[in-house]
């Protein structure tokens, strides 16, 4: 009885991916006190295994992670969540471009899988935390968790985090926030960590060679996809698509020539399955609208000021966020914005704070 009366030492669970990041973020938690625990999931089903070795969370990327468990001195475990992420993750990814939108596979991982399923599997083990290698900064103060961009702006992760939870976010340490890449990989050479130049993957972690058209249809081969038309600006067919899934907005390949000028898919319409095309100042839009709204912050005004991030790697621009009805958003833009794709995330910013956002809707013709 006496020693449960004695505080107890925080146990944070790091989900480890055998990289750089995730493992430095381990050692430094190590290093701070936190009793720590290194957990890999394994998302792959078996028969995908022999593909994806090295992408994150294949048998290679496992390996290194239990290696690097080992060095720094903790335990190690793999969780096999293959069903769970095929359902949340894949699925969805298959099916928003079936509707003609672009997904965000990263943000919905770390939303369901990461910072959800993961806390569930974990909870009956005591622990207090979740941390990860993210880029980004967590501020949590009287149960009012605060989401800031990392110190490294060329690096943060910030905009794959926004539909995060209060209580997500609350539970989540990110020890690499206030640290840029360099940084990261000197501490991790210094401790003797084989894996401080390790290449990393910029690519979807379940997309083969990157090509995730070749993906879908893999997925999809038991689907009957539907071509149909390619259509100028004015409506006229120039040509005919063998399925909306290989297009997105701002895209170049597979559009006919011989129109006088470069084309660009500039709308998607998933209930007639044709694709439109035209040049690339009807790409430029001056708003855009979003739905399934969440925001980080609380009482926000509208209309108010706020810079947002139409994508991951696109710069942030000016808007005026003004509030709708039913969880919905307009942002209207200080200039004109390019390929704006329904699907895609809308993160606002205020300085280094993250609002929140919601997905890109699409407006149509």
């Amino acid at each position: 009885m006496k020693g449960r009366l004695l505080k107890k030492t925080p146990r944070v669970v790091v989900a480890m991916s055998g990289g750089v990041d995730s493992t430095v973020a381990a050692y430094l938690l190590k290093k701070e006190g936190f009793e720590v625990i290194g957990i890999t999931l394994k998302v792959w089903s078996d028969s995908c295994m022999h593909r994806s070795a090295e992408k994150c969370c294949g048998p290679d990327a496992i390996n290194d992670a239990r290696n690097m468990a080992a060095l720094i001195g903790i335990p190690h475990y793999v969780l096999d969540e293959a069903d769970y992420f095929e359902k949340e993750v894949i699925s969805y990814f298959i099916n928003e471009y079936s509707l003609g939108r672009t997904p965000n596979p990263c943000v919905k991982c770390n939303e369901k899988v990461k910072f959800g399923r993961l806390w569930a599997r974990v909870q009956s083990w005591d622990v207090d935390y979740i941390s990860t290698g993210h880029y980004a900064v967590v501020e949590n103060q009287d149960n009012n968790p605060r989401l800031k961009k990392a110190k490294d702006k060329t690096r943060d992760q910030s905009y794959f985090l926004f539909s995060l939870s209060p209580s997500q976010l609350s539970r989540m340490i990110t020890p690499l926030g206030n640290l840029e890449k360099k940084e990261v990989r000197a501490i991790a050479k210094e401790a003797g960590l084989k894996v401080w130049n390790k290449e990393e993957s910029r690519e979807i972690c379940f997309v083969p060679g990157k090509n995730y058209m070749e993906f879908i249809k893999e997925k999809t081969a038991l689907v009957k996809r539907l071509s149909g038309p390619i259509l100028n600006e004015e409506g006229m067919i120039i040509g005919k698509h063998q399925g909306i899934e290989n297009y997105t907005v701002g895209q170049r390949k597979g559009l006919p020539g011989g129109q006088g000028q470069p084309l660009y898919v500039i709308d998607i319409d998933p209930q007639s399955k044709s694709i439109r095309a035209g040049g690339l100042k009807s790409l430029y839009k001056t708003h855009c609208f979003a739905s399934q709204a969440h925001w980080i912050e609380k009482e926000i005004e509208s209309p108010r000021q706020v810079t947002v991030k139409l994508r991951y790697n696109y710069p942030e621009v000016n808007a005026v966020l003004t509030l709708l009805e039913k969880d919905r958003f307009r942002l209207d833009f200080e200039t004109p914005q390019p390929g704006i794709s329904p699907g895609q995330a809308a993160v606002c910013y205020d300085g280094e704070i993250v609002l929140g956002g919601g997905w890109i809707e699409r407006q149509g013709l």
